[in-house]
């Protein structure tokens, strides 16, 4: 089956930048693009496969057809930023596990099954925003310590059966952040445990690999760098090394990160990843915000973001986060001018790459204080190129002849959208990634009209909500000051009378 997808504007690429087409076709056989064409010479090309039964025309119409959007520290879990991205002046340490109870020994607040349930919300909320290729973020803080390697299996599965591209590997740390009883920051270690957390992510590359799948492929995915011991990231560099394997990392994300770091190794973040064997191309670098740039740092370039480009490193930018949890990137330019290469995530929920972009956008334009800065289309190439860069996949990211057909559709029909200069700034001056109403994945339909197959959206809604709320309950439970679920997340107005 050939399959031939038209829509009034296409983001392909030339072999050498991004363009735009007008009234474009997209030829698709097997899990490859073979070929795109505008104008009238795909306006022939349809008309040919109209008289074959061997053909199959998907007409999207008023549509911004573009690759597929690649999200790099992607949701998988259903409260995060939900309750944690709201300020309380007796809870600003951001809900962490209380000392007394990390002590104690923490436990799973959900089931096996409801964990399960909680992936498949989130996996088919990534479907539904138009994300074709995701890395999964952890979900620790409800679980006795961190992600198992059964865990990830049924992430591998889930993501295949939804036709998500996946790339992922269970979590681990030998520590975990803590507040104490007097409110103080501190940590609990439990090295055997970190050791054993490795060792599950290992086993699980060899089960990604025995998959067989070309949608599932395993990485290795250490916790915040500060909380993993030296030795188990350094293992972890030598596994990487070993099997080529890509190594996600959150890092340079907390000035309380450098802090650590610098007591307990006197290095910077770069400097520790660097002498455990972590910095080179096969890193990706979640945040990548607090380097020497950062005014809450040095403010000045002292050649941390050349190391990087020099290392071949990339950064994972969340912009949308960033800007919720009130920690910037200073500034994207400056990454990009020194030769960093950027991707993006959502790392929150919604999981949406195209708010994400503009916020994004309107920070830079702010922090330069420029309506000529914060260029859209370094966003979108970092949200498609950048993306598929960092995961080493040039075959990704890009419509072109030889690419594998990853794609989505935004609708620019709703009337709300106004009028359509360019289809990309339309898109992300007034839609969002809910505009999203067609992907493909490897060449298949993915999600057509907000409709995933074989997945019952209110049954879902249902089922997500009712693990949303035990996960709420849970945090009291945890709470360094004991403090009751409504003390910890008052609503925004009192309930009348």
């Amino acid at each position: 089956m050939t399959t031939f997808l038209t829509a009034r504007h296409v983001l392909a690429h030339d072999g050498r930048q991004i363009v735009e087409l007008r009234d474009a076709v997209v030829v698709i056989e097997g899990d490859a693009i073979v070929a795109v064409e505008q104008g009238e010479d795909a306006a022939a090309m349809v008309a040919a496969a109209a008289d074959d039964s061997r053909a199959e025309i998907i007409d999207l119409g008023n549509s911004l057809l573009m690759p597929g959007l690649i999200d790099l520290d992607a949701l998988t879990d259903i409260d995060h930023l939900n309750l944690d991205s709201w300020w309380h002046p007796e809870h600003d340490a951001r809900l962490n596990w209380s000392s007394a109870y990390a002590a104690a020994g923490a436990r799973d607040v959900l089931s096996e099954a409801e964990r399960s349930t909680l992936r498949r919300y989130a996996l088919v909320q990534l479907v539904l925003h138009g994300i074709t290729s995701a890395m999964p973020i952890a979900t620790e803080v409800h679980s006795a310590w961190a992600e198992t390697h059964d865990d990830l299996l049924d992430v591998a599965r889930t993501a295949s059966e939804l036709g998500l591209r996946i790339f992922l590997g269970p979590s681990y740390r030998s520590a975990v952040h803590t507040t104490s009883a007097e409110g103080a920051p501190a940590m609990h270690w439990d090295e055997a445990r970190g050791w054993a957390g490795f060792r599950d992510a290992v086993r699980f590359l060899d089960t990604a690999d025995a998959l067989q799948d070309p949608l599932v492929t395993g990485i290795l995915a250490p916790c915040r760098v500060e909380t993993v011991a030296e030795d188990v990231l350094r293992a972890t560099a030598e596994e990487s090394a070993r099997r080529g394997t890509l190594v996600r990392a959150h890092a340079t994300q907390e000035l309380s990160e450098r802090e650590i770091i610098r007591e307990r190794y006197d290095a910077t973040p770069l400097e520790h990843l660097a002498s455990v064997g972590l910095l080179n191309d096969r890193l990706i670098l979640a945040h990548g915000v607090y380097l020497d740039v950062h005014p809450a740092v040095l403010g000045r370039d002292t050649g941390e973001l050349s190391i990087l480009a020099g290392a071949g490193v990339s950064i994972v930018h969340c912009p949308l986060t960033n800007a919720r949890y009130a920690f910037l990137l200073e500034k994207l330019s400056q990454y990009l001018a020194q030769g960093v290469n950027i991707a993006l995530g959502t790392d929150s929920f919604p999981p949406d790459l195209i708010r994400a972009i503009d916020t994004g956008v309107q920070t830079a334009k702010a922090q330069h204080g420029s309506l000529g800065s914060g260029l859209l289309a370094e966003y979108i190439e970092a949200a498609t190129l950048g993306g598929a860069r960092a995961l080493h996949r040039g075959d990704l990211g890009r419509i072109a002849e030889g690419s594998t057909a990853d794609l989505v559709a935004f609708s620019l029909d709703d009337f709300r959208f106004g009028v359509t200069d360019d289809p990309v700034r339309t898109l992300v001056l007034s839609g969002t990634a809910r505009d999203a109403h067609f992907s493909m994945v490897n060449g298949r339909v993915t999600m057509r009209d907000g409709v995933v197959p074989g997945v019952d959206l209110d049954e879902l809604a249902r089922d997500g909500q009712r693990i949303f709320e035990k996960l709420r309950a849970a945090y009291a439970e945890r709470d360094y000051l004991g403090g009751t679920e409504r003390e910890l997340f008052p609503p925004l107005f009192p309930a009348g009378s």
